[in-house]
């Protein structure tokens, strides 16, 4: 099977000659983009850029998925907020639009065309055509509580599920076409799956939280876009995998915070897992002994697919990616 194939079943935790290894957010580094000739912040802002850096997690990391869309802030920047898109060794960052939730804050009718959405659309069809029999091509979008930080902030937000829920529940509702349109016109450029981030993490939100305002949403967004979805939430998320597991989504992409094993057995049999490397102690900081151990154990857990816990810090050596692909497919496990 071709690392596509392989990925894409694993999605479904399918037949396959062997895990997968892969990436749901940026695998993107300082070195990697020194190998690649391309750069932060042109990776951001310049298609052509921006799939030739994606490239690089096939071509040079090995794994068998690419993912294009290295900030956070795509969508949001078409909606108006105000982005810096960062330097070769920052991330870009933005600003809320109003601290106010009872502000209806327009949606433009042609969002899509904005840079933000169209320059990441491109990508993904250049990508496509570069690597799409070899490699899987995925998306990303963000969901309407990620959005709802965005345009309103964090703390804004957060304060309104306690003290505003119903209005908050209008945010998420009206933000929602958002997620959909551009998860839609992603698969229309040739996303072969796409990531679906909605940063409601143990952190900022309890699980109860999770349960009344994203879960029956999180449903919907599975029902309403046409491939396989992985839901990515940073930090420890325990507490609400059993929620997580009851969306239909394929695939939960998931933080070292939550040991394999558990992870594992929180999410059934039904959901596919992915990553739960951790970006500091392993893909930064560890050395080639530890990768592979890493990978052995998530072999010996039955993560379906492996890869980081989140995007990978810019400071990472590239080459412990790369020997976690080869740990990977030199192991021959967890097909089935």
């Amino acid at each position: 099977m071709l690392a596509r194939d392989i990925f894409l079943a694993k999605l479904h935790r399918g037949a396959a000659p062997r895990v997968s290894a892969g990436s749901a957010t940026s695998v993107v580094t300082t070195d990697l983009m020194q190998e690649v000739g391309v750069f932060f912040p042109e990776a951001h802002l310049d298609a052509e850029a921006m799939a030739r850096l994606a490239a690089a997690g096939h071509e040079v990391l090995g794994f068998d998925n690419v993912m294009p869309l290295f900030s956070v802030w795509h969508e949001s920047a078409a909606l108006g907020c105000q982005v810096d898109w960062g330097e070769r060794g920052r991330m870009p960052d933005g600003r809320a639009m109003t601290a106010n939730l009872a502000d209806d804050v327009p949606i433009p009718a042609n969002f899509l065309e904005h840079p933000g959405c169209a320059i990441p659309l491109r990508a993904l069809a250049l990508l496509k055509r570069r690597l799409g029999k070899d490699a899987a091509v995925v998306g990303k979008v963000f969901g309407p509580w990620t959005l709802a930080y965005h345009v309103y902030g964090v703390e804004n937000v957060l304060l309104a599920s306690v003290l505003e829920p119903e209005r908050l529940k209008q945010v998420i509702r009206r933000l929602l076409p958002v997620t959909v349109a551009f998860a839609r016109a992603q698969i229309d450029s040739g996303a072969d799956a796409l990531t679906l981030a909605d940063h409601c993490t143990r952190d900022l939100c309890s699980p109860e939280t999770y349960r009344d305002f994203l879960l029956d949403i999180h449903a919907e967004l599975h029902a309403r876009i046409a491939c396989p979805l992985i839901l990515h939430i940073c930090g420890d998320t325990s507490d609400r995998l059993s929620y997580i597991r009851k969306t239909g989504l394929e695939c939960f992409h998931f933080d070292s915070k939550v040991p394999a094993a558990a992870a594992r057995t929180l999410a059934g049999d039904s959901l596919a897992l992915m990553g739960g490397t951790s970006n500091i102690a392993v893909i930064r900081n560890g050395d080639e002994a530890l990768v592979q151990a890493d990978v052995r154990g998530k072999l010996s857990a039955g993560i379906d697919i492996i890869g980081p816990e989140c995007a990978v810090l810019l400071d990472a050596p590239y080459r412990n990616l790369r020997t976690l692909r080869d740990a990977v497919v030199q192991s021959g496990g967890g097909g089935r």
